[in-house]
């Protein structure tokens, strides 16, 4: 094999057959100034490539021309032939792509650019989930329909050459073939190629496994063949009978269809019924029906064999009835019956894979029923607007997934809109939960950026990070949402136990006694009262005020309300805030409570502790349940950003707003919220939420307020 090789790349270039005659005898569709155009790459590419070589020894330009000879037989347009001739310039040589633009055009050089992407895509695992994965990827990843056309076209003459590889190497792509290649071949709707790649593959990668089959079949054939050729007489005869025309043939499954069917459903060749079978081919649908009851006049049909794909058809847009029956002395036999615009579609037509799931107008608008582009597809491709033919192949195959990396180059699918959350909740729970950053292909990205095909992800954790409330409001995914809102509510939780043990904790002291000296048998009877089965199921329920401190705490210490002591010392502890306690405590809206403000606390059932100021006008509607009220206090150089309201009344002139929020940020101060109403023409009235750290900020932001020319009201809203 070297030997011969190395003759061959002796030979003048001129005495080597390049394949160019016999594609340009195919490309007679073409006008003579579009074979023309194929000439020119020819030439490009021959003089790009020149002094490379195949592991055969044939000039490396012979394996473009191969592939676009393959183009040709798909009868696509002369871009695709000339992108195929020089799909392996960017990689292989020093030629740019911008060169192929100025010299081919932008079309020639886009599709070129998509095939050298899929090339850089590593094959690196077999597993079926990922397999799938990468094959869907490969179809998302590209925009043009022919990229992927050419890069199929590619594959198979690399299987026709697998020849002058290693063993070895033949056998690892010849599964990465079966595996990626025919079945996106399948997919697209393209069988005689999808058949070519699997009967290569299987003979590559299984190739005493293929002998073996083949001879077993070859042993059967002759019979088959004669079995076969009566029942399509009978058939044939019928159909004439009752005036319909039609195209009955014998066909053969392929080996690789064989192989499989034998490991899916474990059985020997002998029982696989659809290896040899009838296809019948006529002018309309409605006969296609007919057809089949004709069908099933002569022969009994198997129960439970018959498949609908017209009604109904596949995801690749192929179309046709199958019915198996019971033929001569009871052998099963297969029958296909479809039109010839459906057969035309099964064998060589380009069928694209569509999901109907998404709503969004920019998902669906490119979409076409593979069936109705598949109906006209051989009318676009002989008319004059190649724009009109292009604009109806350009289809995202599935638009509403995508998929990614992960940093150890495995692959995640995720819906489309999905973000740096859902990709980090996809990979572990912990993940979502610890992450804090992320990056996209090496950089940083913020977490609620949406993800595109091929990105490669990688999520930054910290052991102290937690989930975000406000990330429900952009993750996509169900389990990340799920996982945010039990991750909360299990926090919520914690902080309501650890704060309801501490309102216990004071209302005891409050009584002279301590938690911790309460016997075993009075906090158990307790429960027991209360259907509860463990002490922090008691605090999480005082945490979250669906019962009262004090009243619990009675009920532990034996001690009635009118017992209670009036030793100074055994007053109730003011619980002090922290601004840090979380979801159980909360800052009341109605009058917006900051550090050094009189406050207190309202245990209201089901959100813990609400902090209001002392001297809201709200306080007055609690008056009637004092139990519920906590004597509460700011804890000493608490830190934090507290929201503050404030309404500012200034002349209705352009430039106000801004004028006031500048002010505002130069007191240091943030502005979360604002909005503005006009009570007459000459002022306006703003309302501010700013957020400021205590009384002596808010003081700040008020003098800078208060410098404006004009200003006729400033005042801090408190209901």
């Amino acid at each position: 094999m070297e030997y011969a090789a190395e003759i061959r790349k002796k030979l003048p270039t001129a005495l080597q057959d390049l394949g160019m005659r016999g594609l340009m005898a195919k490309l007679d569709y073409l006008s003579a100034e579009q074979r023309d155009k194929v000439q020119r790459a020819f030439e490009f590419g021959a003089e790009a490539h020149a002094g490379q070589y195949r592991a055969s020894g044939r000039p490396y330009i012979s394996h473009p021309v191969a592939v676009a000879a393959v183009i040709a037989e798909l009868r696509l347009d002369v871009e695709s032939v000339c992108a195929a001739i020089l799909h392996d310039v960017i990689e292989d040589t020093e030629v740019s792509n911008e060169a192929i633009a100025a010299e081919f055009g932008d079309e020639v050089a886009a599709i070129v650019e998509g095939v050298s992407k899929l090339d850089k895509l590593s094959f690196t695992t077999r597993g079926d989930a990922q397999v799938e994965s990468f094959r869907k990827m490969m179809l998302a990843m590209v925009d043009d329909i022919r990229v992927i056309l050419v890069k199929l076209a590619d594959r198979l003459h690399n299987m026709r050459t697998l020849d002058a590889l290693r063993p070895e190497k033949r056998a690892r792509i010849a599964r990465e073939t079966l595996e990626i290649y025919a079945p996106i071949a399948n997919r697209l709707g393209i069988n005689w190629l999808k058949v070519e790649l699997e009967e290569l593959g299987f003979r590559s990668a299984h190739p005493y496994r293929a002998r073996v089959l083949e001879t077993a079949l070859n042993k059967a054939e002759g019979n088959q063949r004669q079995f076969i050729k009566r029942i399509s007489e009978r058939l044939r005869k019928r159909m004439a009978e009752n005036g319909y025309r039609a195209d009955i043939r014998g066909r053969k499954k392929n080996l690789y269809s064989i192989y499989r069917k034998m490991l899916r459903k474990r059985l020997p060749l002998h029982e696989i019924v659809d290896v040899y079978g009838i296809r019948i081919v006529v002018d309309t649908v409605d006969e296609c029906y007919r057809a089949l009851g004709l069908v099933h006049q002569l022969y009994k049909p198997m129960p439970g064999r018959f498949k609908d794909y017209i009604a109904i058809p596949r995801v690749n847009g192929y179309q046709s009835l199958h019915t198996t029956l019971f033929g001569t002395n009871g052998i099963p036999v297969e029958v296909q019956i479809r039109t010839v615009e459906m057969n035309h579609v099964a064998e060589a037509g380009v069928a694209a894979h569509f999901n109907y799931k998404a709503s969004d107008p920019a998902v669906v608008s490119p979409q076409i029923k593979a069936r109705e582009w598949l109906a006209s597809i051989r009318e676009m491709q002989t008319s004059a607007n190649p724009e009109e033919f292009m604009e109806n192949v350009k289809v995202d195959l599935f638009p509403d997934k995508v998929y990614v990396f992960t940093p150890r180059g495995d692959i995640l699918r995720l819906p489309r809109g999905a973000t740096c959350v859902d990709f980090a909740y996809a990979v572990h729970t912990d993940v979502g939960n610890r992450c804090v950053s992320a990056k996209i292909d090496r950089h940083l990205v913020p977490l609620r950026t949406q993800l595109k095909n091929g990105q490669n992800v990688e999520i930054i954790t910290s052991k102290r990070a937690h989930p975000n409330p406000g990330w429900v409001n952009f993750v996509t995914t169900a389990k990340a949402r799920h996982s945010i809102r039990q991750y909360l509510k299990n926090l919520r939780r914690d902080e309501a136990i650890e704060l309801g043990r501490r309102l216990l904790v004071e209302a005891m002291a409050g009584l002279g006694k301590n938690l911790r000296h309460v016997p075993r048998k009075q906090m158990d009877e307790l429960l027991r009262d209360f259907r509860l089965e463990k002490p922090v199921d008691l605090y999480e329920q005082l945490g979250l005020g669906e019962r009262i401190a004090p009243v619990v705490a009675q009920l532990l210490s034996g001690v009635q309300a009118a017992d209670q002591s009036t030793d100074p010392a055994a007053a109730p502890q003011r619980m002090t805030i922290a601004g840090t306690e979380g979801l159980v405590v909360s800052y009341a809206r109605c009058c917006h409570p900051i550090p050094g403000d009189g406050i207190m606390g309202y245990l209201s059932a089901g959100r813990g502790v609400i902090i209001h100021r002392d001297e809201c006008g709200n306080l007055g509607q609690f008056a009637k349940v004092p139990g519920k009220w906590l004597a509460v206090d700011w804890e000493p150089g608490v830190r934090g950003e507290f929201e503050v309201e404030l309404r500012v009344e200034a002349p209705n002139r352009p430039g106000t707003l801004a004028e006031v929020a500048t002010l505002i940020a130069a007191a240091g101060s943030n502005i979360a919220q604002v909005s503005v109403s006009e009570d007459d023409d000459d002022y306006a009235e703003m309302t501010f939420l700013v957020l400021v750290s205590d009384r002596r900020h808010l003081a700040r932001v008020l003098r800078s307020i208060r410098s404006m020319p004009d200003l006729k009201k400033i005042t801090r809203a408190c209901a």
